[in-house]
């Protein structure tokens, strides 16, 4: 295969990961309305190891479980697990479009914690840029907005929590091979959600709650594949600027789904977070 032709099927599939995570994100929405949304994690977790075990373990064997940081791959499991409650509890309170640009801070709060963290040198521009998309995320969730309460406080926990997560699978795929990472965070989110299940557990109303429950664990199972496979084709850099592709295709979904526009001032803060975004994932290309 081409370069070009690797690079444009990794941007083809990085779309194609983005549109599942809205997919996910307006199910659980939907399904929310019936049933807990601890359920819906439950459910998330619960099909992707099983999934990624009747797939992966027949090729793999014993390699599939081989890991070099076992206690780390505990640590990011449990991170993304709590990131997953986080966006679930978020999506199920907030309009789908907003909740999806907040989240989609987590690249800018990289830079952040690589200067606060890792100590690493930002540039102006890139510190110009993260104060950019902050005031993005202050105009949609400002006191007075159609976001009231404690929920607003949910996805910019969430974001905190996701940038220590990339931080510490960008250190772990060193190392580790990425689909003994995907299967061991199945595992481990589904374990942990089990242990919990007589808690929230309720029967399931009808067959097609069955099914929404079905297509979230299928939506963030093939969502997660699909960027491993966008990054085995093109660089990390020049995929960037293709996952705020995700705030369209949300913003759409909130419309057609739930009747939901945006007012003048959260076009502004979604289109404030997508630019500089989109800038800061160009500024690395050029670097």
């Amino acid at each position: 295969m081409s370069p070009t032709r690797s690079v444009a099927h990794g941007i083809l599939l990085v779309l194609a990961a983005v549109a599942c995570f809205v997919v996910l994100d307006t199910s659980v929405k939907l399904v929310s309305s019936v049933v807990p949304v601890m359920m819906a994690v439950w459910f998330r977790y619960l099909f992707q190891a099983v999934l990624v075990s009747v797939v992966m373990l027949p090729v793999r064997g014993k390699q599939l479980l081989q890991t070099t940081s076992p206690r780390f791959q505990v640590v990011r499991g449990a991170l993304l697990l709590t990131v997953s409650l986080l966006g679930f509890f978020s999506v199920s309170m907030m309009p789908v479009g907003e909740f999806t640009a907040i989240v989609l801070l987590s690249p800018l709060m990289m830079t952040l914690a690589a200067a606060v963290v890792l100590k690493e040198r930002v540039s102006a521009q890139r510190w110009a840029l993260v104060a950019g998309g902050f005031g993005g995320a202050l105009l949609i969730v400002r006191p007075g907005g159609q976001l009231t309460g404690w929920v607003i406080l949910l996805p910019l926990l969430l974001v905190v929590l996701n940038a220590a997560f990339q931080i510490l699978t960008s250190r772990m795929t060193r190392t580790e091979d990425p689909m003994t990472m995907h299967f061991y965070t199945g595992w481990i989110g589904a374990l942990g959600m089990t242990a919990l299940l007589p808690w929230f557990w309720t029967e399931l109303p009808n067959l097609a709650t069955l099914l929404q429950l079905c297509l979230i664990g299928l939506m963030g199972t093939f969502g997660h594949f699909f960027l491993i496979l966008a990054y085995g084709r093109a660089p990390a850099s020049t995929l960037g600027p293709y996952f705020y592709g995700q705030i369209g295709f949300a913003l759409l979904a909130g419309w057609l789904v739930f009747g939901h526009i945006p007012g003048a001032l959260e076009w502004t803060g979604v289109a404030l977070i997508a630019g500089c975004g989109v800038a800061a994932a160009r500024l690395n290309i050029k670097e």
